[in-house]
C-alpha cells in the first residue's frame, strides 16, 4: 500500500509533508503534489504535518477520493511534474482555496 495526496492539495500545494519524506517520493505539479506509489513507503510521516489534511493511506482514502489513486500515480510521469525535495511557499491564494469542495477540475498537467 501506498499514501495519496487527495482533492484538498489542488490549488493550496502546502509542501510541510516533503520536508519529512524520508525517500523524496513528492511530485510537484503546477497546483498541487502527488506521491509517487513506487516510492512511498508507507511511513505515514507525512499525514500529520499536512496542513490541508489531503494526504491518506490508500487504504483510508474516502470513497469519493479512490480515484487519486490512479491521479497519483498518472501525474508522478507528466511532463513538467518533478520530485520536490525541499519544502517552499504554498500558493499565494493556498489558504482560501483550503478546504474548498469541487476541486477536481482545477488540476493542472
Amino acid at each position: 500500500m501506498t499514501h495519496v495526496v487527495s482533492e484538498n492539495c489542488i490549488k493550496c500545494k502546502y509542501t510541510d509533508c516533503v520536508d519529512v519524506c524520508p525517500v523524496d517520493c513528492f511530485v510537484e505539479g503546477p497546483n498541487m503534489l502527488v506521491i509517487n506509489p513506487d516510492e512511498c513507503i508507507d511511513c505515514a510521516v507525512c499525514v500529520p504535518e499536512c496542513p490541508a489534511n489531503a494526504i491518506f493511506a490508500e487504504e483510508d482514502l474516502p470513497p469519493d477520493e479512490l480515484a487519486f489513486i490512479k491521479i497519483n500515480a498518472e501525474l508522478t510521469n507528466a511532463p513538467g511534474w518533478k520530485v520536490i525535495t525541499k519544502r517552499k511557499g504554498a500558493l499565494p491564494d493556498a489558504d482560501e482555496w483550503n478546504g474548498k469542495p469541487g476541486k477536481r477540475t482545477e488540476i493542472v498537467k
